[in-house]
């Protein structure tokens, strides 16, 4: 038996044989896996296995401490005021509000890194509507760095920081669910920023994901049980929120009213058919050009407020809102976004041409 068939027996035995592995073995199997030392068939026996058995808090932070020694941390200054915001989950009912508030809060003076992988077709991601923006998603990994240190914001497409985990994502089309992987780029945090925002939609994963960034050392970090799996606060209804700080974990309750906004309706948050990306884009780019009033404004508020209190641009949320709201009314966000379409132009000059 192979070293690698033996991590798929020691977790692949069922509900009440199976066992979780150690810290020291959940990173030699990631290893093994990075390194393409497994067959396609244990390749897809250990996922499927595992998405089973469910991953341990150990297991999900072994697993992301040895994808992080694969690659450097992006070359981003350490007193950047960084967030780093996956976004993984992709859209069927929502519009991508995580877009337009990471705009605003850069325009406030946060730095976002959003990073992803380019969804599924029934779910688009952040990656089409960004493109429909004409903010670009496919900048090599030093020149996103120098895009979210010049201009506040900057997505990474994981495939390219991390061929390996971009092929492990890659897999649910085959596997038709998600895996490990999914966690574990939610985690990956590629600037090592002191601050990340983290969106899941399943339960399990609620407070693991919040045990599991303690374990690697993480400062700050809001795990948000957002609309969709995004990171994303809902203008609907209250969400649930863990808050990881100063090595303790906080639960939090959060509603629109906490941050003196008035309620929204779901409706408030409808997506478009993923045939219908350009509509979503117009929307987004109306809003931050202070065209759109009421709930799909204050939607964007809230979760720009969100970002600049994780950015520690705001004591609260609820103090992130002016902050927010200026941005937008004085039209600095629309200025952000005309910046960030000039990829690779000095920030100077790209302010200049809007």
């Amino acid at each position: 038996m192979t070293e690698f068939s033996q991590f798929i027996a020691k977790i692949g035995k069922g509900q009440k044989a199976s066992k979780d592995l150690t810290w020291e073995e959940a990173k030699q199997a990631m290893r093994l896996l990075v390194e393409g030392q497994a067959t396609p068939a244990q390749i897809g026996a250990f996922l499927l296995a595992m998405r089973v058995k469910m991953e341990s808090i150990t297991e999900l932070a072994a697993f992301t401490s040895a994808v992080r020694e694969y690659v450097p941390p992006l070359p981003v200054p350490r007193q950047l005021p960084l967030v780093d915001l996956p976004t993984y989950a992709g859209k069927q009912d929502t519009f991508h509000v995580s877009v337009g508030a990471a705009i605003v809060a850069a325009a406030a003076g946060a730095s976002i890194l959003m990073h992803g992988h380019e969804g599924i077709p029934e779910r688009p991601g952040t990656v089409e509507i960004l493109v429909k923006l004409g903010i670009p998603t496919d900048l090599p990994p030093k020149q996103v760095a120098e895009e979210v240190t010049a201009k506040g914001f900057a997505y990474l497409d994981i495939s390219l920081y991390h061929p390996p985990v971009g092929r492990f994502l890659d897999l649910r089309r085959e596997l038709g669910v998600r895996s490990l992987f999914h966690p574990v780029a939610k985690m990956l945090n590629p600037a090592r920023a002191a601050s990340q925002v983290i969106g899941l939609s399943h339960p399990p994963y609620f407070e693991k994901t919040a045990e599991a960034l303690l374990m690697l050392g993480s400062k700050r970090a809001l795990i948000i049980r957002g609309s969709e799996g995004e990171p994303e606060l809902s203008i609907a209804s209250a969400t649930k929120v863990l808050e990881v700080r100063e090595e303790r974990i906080t639960p939090l309750t959060l509603a629109p009213k906490d941050a003196g906004l008035p309620l929204g309706s779901f409706q408030t948050m409808a997506g478009f058919p993923p045939g219908q990306l350009d509509q979503e884009a117009t929307l987004l780019r109306r809003i931050l050009h202070r065209e759109v009033p009421g709930g799909q404004r204050d939607w964007v508020i809230l979760n720009a407020a969100m970002l600049l209190y994780a950015a520690g641009k705001a004591a609260s949320i609820a103090a992130g809102v002016p902050v927010a709201q200026q941005a937008m009314d004085s039209g600095a966000a629309a200025r952000k976004l005309a910046e960030l379409t000039t990829a690779g132009e000095p920030a100077v000059a790209a302010s200049a041409k809007s």
